[in-house]
């Protein structure tokens, strides 16, 4: 391990001879202090490595953190020391899954550590088969192929390359999440290392277990977890990809109102997505709108869902059958597809929750769409996407027992705008279209209140629309803050205060 960090601050050393002495000492000293104190599998990275680079790429570079220096636990304790160790000297930090948070507030984190959690992965299944234990680094992929070849499953995200706690400790969509609430419904127990540096295993006992399912981010670093585990209850799985032009915007999500939504009672087998997304091949002029109709435990998706679509003229129908583990094959969002590939870009998103589409707003928001990433923009690999996953199991839970929210809300919306950094006027222009597209929407919702899935947030919104405008969700948040993290150590994601 000396060698190791001897080398990596030599490399530092040579890379950054334009630093201050100040912040070459805190940097080199300090850290190898740190260092000594960390178990013999720990690893250390510092600026001018490949090791360092990989580890603090993120998936959207919009008001990215700065990291001085990279620190991979190999143990929970070693989370521990890090924390410790940067109280002491007053260092912030940050710790890192799969990178794919794209709030800006994260971009407040400023020449601080980040604490990898890559080496603590790991999925370990109770003898009883009732329960897992995850360990905090672990991605979605392999908890959901671990479990599945036990015959078991539980809830998690969608996406492969993200952890299976980032979305969790935000309340967390899943595929399973019609038949058993939200990634964070399933748990029983977290060990996490608090802000006073202390490892502790938190469980429904605790005041804090509220937090922890909704506004996770903001009070510790969750080592690891055990949640529910449940036996396959069907293993096929089929999917109807349905392609339309821009044209059929309001008769589409009308459809969906009736044959899908239904007033907030779609099936618990049953799952619709739609994007809007540019594809020159099928449409050379606008916006494509693809209806994604998913179906658990048929080798095909029921003809009662999908024939109004079909009457409606597609440009294509793609159908599929196959398990739970091709989902993510299916919709584009395995570890090797474009949303879990690191290219440079800017990723940020504007969430907004939905009870159901307002037909005339759909169209509005998707001729703003239209107009600001067709043809050759710069924002022209843009996408909105729309997620109505079913609810039973959501809304079966207590509201008021969890931090998240919006458990009366049936669709998901997130309009993403993809592109290349080119300076603050191109990020302004961004996030007028991004905000636009949200605005008409939520206008046309009637509702007062904008509800925003933390996990997607663009970063302006605020604690009301992350976590609920009831003046007692804040109070209680408040309270719980000033009570486990005084001093604020857990405010760069989303902060409560």
């Amino acid at each position: 391990m000396a060698k190791e960090v001897a080398t990596a601050v030599a490399a530092w050393a040579v890379t950054s001879v334009c630093q201050s002495t100040r912040n070459l000492w805190s940097r080199d000293a300090d850290y190898k202090e740190l260092s000594e104190k960390l178990s013999s599998t720990a690893k250390v990275y510092y600026p001018g490595t490949n090791e360092f680079e990989l580890a603090s790429t993120r998936w959207s570079n919009l008001e990215k953190p700065t990291v001085n220096i990279v620190v991979v636990p190999g143990t929970e304790n070693d989370v521990v020391e890090t924390v410790i160790f940067a109280n002491k000297k007053e260092l912030p930090f940050l710790a890192y899954n799969g990178a794919h948070g794209a709030i800006t507030t994260l971009g407040r984190m400023d020449n601080g550590i980040e604490i990898y959690l890559n080496q603590l992965s790991g999925v370990k299944i109770a003898e009883d088969g009732k329960s897992v234990t995850i360990a905090g680094g672990t991605l979605s992929k392999l908890v959901t192929h671990t479990l599945w070849d036990a015959g078991k499953q539980t809830v998690t995200g969608c996406c492969e390359c993200v952890s299976y706690l980032g979305p969790a400790l935000g309340g967390g969509h899943g595929w399973l999440q019609g038949r058993h609430g939200l990634i964070a419904d399933q748990f029983e127990s977290v060990n996490i290392v608090l802000a006073n540096g202390t490892l502790a295993t938190v469980d429904s006992s605790s005041d804090l277990w509220w937090a922890l399912k909704g506004a996770g981010h903001n009070f510790g670093i969750v080592t690891s977890v055990t949640s529910k585990a449940f036996d396959i209850e069907h293993k096929d799985w089929a999917i109807e990809i349905l392609t339309f032009s821009g044209d059929k915007v309001e008769e589409i999500y009308d459809t969906t109102n009736k044959y899908l939504l239904k007033e907030g009672t779609q099936p618990t087998d049953v799952i619709n997505w739609s994007y809007w997304v540019n594809k020159p091949d099928l449409d050379a002029s606008n916006p494509v709108i693809q209806v994604l109709i998913i179906q658990e435990g048929v080798a095909a998706v029921d003809s009662a869902y999908t024939a109004p679509f079909h009457a409606m003229g597609p440009i294509s129908i793609e159908p599929q059958t196959g398990s739970y583990t091709d989902l993510a094959k299916w919709v584009g969002i395995t570890t090797t597809d474009g949303p879990c590939l690191k290219d440079g870009s800017m990723n940020p998103r504007w969430p907004i929750y939905l009870q159901t589409f307002n037909v005339t707003a759909q169209k509005k928001a998707y001729e703003a769409f239209a107009e600001g990433v067709r043809g050759s923009s710069i924002f022209n690999n843009s996408l909105v996407t729309f997620d109505g996953y079913s609810m039973e199991g959501v809304k079966s839970v207590n509201a008021e027992s969890t931090a998240f929210a919006y458990r009366d809300q049936n669709v998901l919306v997130a309009p993403l705008i993809n592109y290349k950094p080119d300076g603050p006027e191109l990020d302004e222009k961004a996030a007028e279209l991004g905000s636009r597209i949200r605005q008409i929407l939520h206008e046309g919702s009637g509702s007062e209140h904008l509800g925003a899935y933390v996990n997607y947030a663009y970063g302006d919104e605020g604690p009301e629309q992350w976590y609920g405008s009831e003046s007692w969700r804040q109070s209680r948040l408040q309270s719980l803050k000033e009570k486990y993290d005084p001093n604020g150590i857990f405010s760069f994601y989303a902060p409560i205060v």
